[in-house]
């Protein structure tokens, strides 16, 4: 018992002062805010921010990552700037570094030109053989056995010869057209204008090759090789017969060993066609003659269209 005004927690008896008991007793509850500070780093260290990790460098400037990769885009461009050549056309064997000529090619060019065209090119050969037969029985009443010469045969003769340089002109024509990437009509076999140079070409080719072949054959078979490609420059090129004459030999005498193959092969497959009943023409022929223009182009630097 406590009496009067004295201090509960004062011991009576030697007036010693005992700790103050618990106001709240066991279960009681402190009043707010009087809770300790949670345990934690002492006040006022040096610690990083949250997720210690550095701050970032100003402007984003970070370090590249490790290895030595170029940087995006830095690439160094290809050799010589990237201009590359283009692939070759598919020419048959044509511009890979000057003019070449190959036989195979040249045969091969031929045939795939012709069956692209076909109908067109029999027709136009069909066309032509009518044309000769009729002028030549014309002037010996279609006996074709009359050997005799007279006054009309030589005329005849003439006429018949001079159709035959146009006709072959309008096939070089044709063919022509199949080395420009352009399929003839039948029309086209007929684009040219300068008949007359055509005709005398022609002529002073035969008169050479007819002269050649009474010099013992060999000299006329000479002159035809050499001067084959004479109506082909007149045709082509606009020349003139001289001029037509003279290209000619230059570009023949310069390619003397390949146009010998390719003609003794031209020649080869013409004798199939005649043995075939003379049908097969109507396919050799127009064959041999695109194969003999290509090789023509091919060796003066001409356009060959794939």
């Amino acid at each position: 018992m406590t009496t009067g005004g004295q201090d509960p927690n004062q011991n009576p008896e030697d007036g010693k002062q005992f700790p103050p008991q618990d106001p709240y007793g066991q279960q009681g509850t402190p009043p707010p805010g009087s809770y300790p500070p949670p345990a934690g780093p002492p006040q006022g260290g040096n610690y990083p921010p949250p997720g210690g990790y550095p701050p970032p460098p100003p402007g984003g400037n970070y370090p590249p990552p490790g290895g030595n990769y170029p940087p995006p885009g830095g690439y160094p461009p290809p050799p010589g700037g990237g201009n590359f050549p283009p692939p070759p056309a598919n020419d048959y064997g044509s511009g890979f570094g000057g003019p070449q000529l190959s036989v195979g090619a040249a045969i091969t060019y031929g045939w795939n030109k012709f069956k692209d065209n076909a109908l067109v090119w029999i027709g136009i050969s069909i066309i032509a053989f009518l044309i000769a037969g009729l002028i030549q029985g014309a002037f010996n009443g279609f006996d074709y056995t009359n050997t005799e010469f007279s006054a009309l045969s030589i005329v005849g003769g003439l006429v018949t010869a001079v159709v035959g340089y146009i006709i072959q002109a309008a096939f070089l024509r044709g063919a022509l057209s199949e080395l420009d990437g352009i399929k003839p009509a039948f029309g086209t076999f007929f684009q040219f204008t300068n008949i007359g140079a055509v005709v005398l070409g022609g002529f002073l080719v035969a008169v050479a090759t007819y002269v050649g072949l009474a010099l013992c054959i060999i000299p006329g078979i000479i002159a035809g090789f050499l001067l084959y490609y004479t109506l082909t420059f007149i045709v082509d090129k606009n020349q003139d017969a001289i001029s037509g004459i003279k290209s000619s030999y230059a570009l023949t005498s310069s390619n003397v060993g390949t146009l010998i193959l390719l003609a003794l092969a031209l020649i080869g497959i013409n004798i199939v066609g005649a043995l075939l009943c003379g049908i097969g023409l109507l396919v050799t022929a127009p064959v041999a003659l695109i194969a003999s223009t290509y090789a023509y182009r091919v060796l003066t630097g001409g356009h060959v269209a794939a």
